[in-house]
């Protein structure tokens, strides 16, 4: 059997109070993602995938983030390899609700930088910009993009 020892004075009271309080204060800034947290980490890599694929013309996500292939485009790649991969990365570690909302939010604005990407490639022909037609990689990148937002909003919102 274990044995409780109780407390022998108010001074060792007020400290397991403050243990109590602060175990509390900590568990309330974070998460708990679950199964959830497999996904994120799973589209993540999807998103890294994504990238050594062809996006615009033949140059892979990694080249257009670098510059090649257009403004937009390398705009959803920066937003998309910052939020999706490194913020989610930081997010899926530290457990921190405010993180789940930066990944959320910072989500649905690649999201809309994707599908902006995606349209600026089917357009291109009018504008002389590269690329006759979003790449495989570009697509596969939007829906990760957009499938990490719907994950991280809910885990935003999982919290009580």
């Amino acid at each position: 059997m274990c044995a409780v020892t109780e407390p022998k004075n108010h001074a060792e009271i007020d400290q397991l109070a403050a243990e109590i309080d602060e175990v509390g204060e900590r568990a309330a800034k974070t998460i708990e993602l679950g199964r959830r947290g497999f996904s994120i980490a799973v589209l993540v890599f999807v998103l890294l995938v994504a990238q050594l694929l062809p996006w615009v013309g033949d140059h892979a996500g990694w080249e257009v983030l670098l510059g090649r292939g257009g403004g937009i485009p390398q705009l959803f790649a920066a937003t998309s390899t910052g939020i999706g991969v490194f913020a989610s990365a930081v997010a899926l570690v530290t457990r921190r609700w405010w993180l789940a909302w930066v990944c959320a939010a910072g989500g649905w604005f690649a999201s809309v930088d994707g599908l902006l990407a995606i349209w600026s490639q089917q357009s291109s022909h009018a504008t002389g910009a590269a690329g006759g037609g979003p790449g495989v990689g570009l697509i596969v990148a939007w829906i990760a993009t957009v499938a990490l937002a719907c994950y991280w909003m809910r885990a935003a919102f999982s919290r009580s």
